[in-house]
């Protein structure tokens, strides 16, 4: 079994931050882990957002957060218990994951209002 690698502190970049965040199913999963207070499983996230997320892919999304040093992966058996870094990266890079949890949010309250318009447009046409 190789190692698990996470990057130091001062390794961590804007860039792998951003990139690590730019698949939806990885904000996802972030976002969940950043907002609990407690380590999570791997198997805790086999579905997310309502879409079923194969294993080998799963373990592609916690390998590319996990380089981009936004969580910490142990292995415990056979489970993998993951953990936000959301600490270190403040002190790092004060106000960048509140500033991407913000505009996430944003996004989110856009996407429902015109989700919810489209819908209503339909309904009066038909």
């Amino acid at each position: 079994m190789r190692p698990l690698v996470h990057p130091a502190i001062d390794d961590v970049t804007v860039e792998g931050i951003l990139h690590a965040l730019s698949d939806p199913v990885r904000v996802a999963i972030f976002s969940e882990l950043a907002g609990g207070s407690c380590t999570r499983t791997c198997s805790n996230f086999l579905t997310v957002s309502d879409k079923s997320i194969p294993k080998s892919t799963l373990s592609q999304h916690f390998k590319i957060l996990r380089d981009a040093g936004l969580i910490r992966s142990e292995r415990s058996g056979v489970e993998m218990r993951n953990t936000s870094r959301c600490a270190e990266i403040e002190a790092r890079f004060p106000g960048l994951l509140s500033s991407i949890q913000q505009a996430l949010r944003i996004q989110a309250a856009h996407l429902l209002k015109g989700r919810a318009g489209r819908a209503r447009k339909r309904r009066a046409t038909a």
